[in-house]
């Protein structure tokens, strides 16, 4: 099943990147597919050993970048066990206020 669902994967990858192509030439085809959905990233804080301990936050956007949502996650992946805390606003600022110098941009320093 695993080569089946990569074929499927890379199928649904290739047409979900022609879409995101046609949106990128197109403002009003970008705007119709945007508001179907918003964004989530994850913040994975570094432990000395990721098998006793993966920690981080997660935040949810609408499709303007408006936070919707954010949460504190901890998790014991050998015990497999996991737990979430709702971040308040006053961290989220504070969130957002160490990120604010963040951008997305892509690494072509070879």
């Amino acid at each position: 099943m695993a080569g089946n669902l990569d074929e499927v994967a890379e199928k649904k990858l290739k047409s979900r990147m022609t879409k995101i192509r046609k949106c990128n030439k197109d403002a009003e085809e970008k705007a119709k597919f945007s508001e179907k959905f918003g964004t989530s990233f994850e913040i994975e804080f570094q432990n000395k050993n990721p098998d006793k301990l993966t920690d981080g936050i997660t935040i949810f956007t609408n499709p303007e970048g408006k936070v919707l949502f954010a949460e504190y996650y901890y998790q014991v992946p050998e015990d497999e066990e996991y737990t979430s805390v709702d971040i308040t606003e006053k961290q989220l600022k504070s969130i957002l206020e160490f990120f604010e110098d963040y951008k997305l941009e892509f690494d072509d320093s070879d």
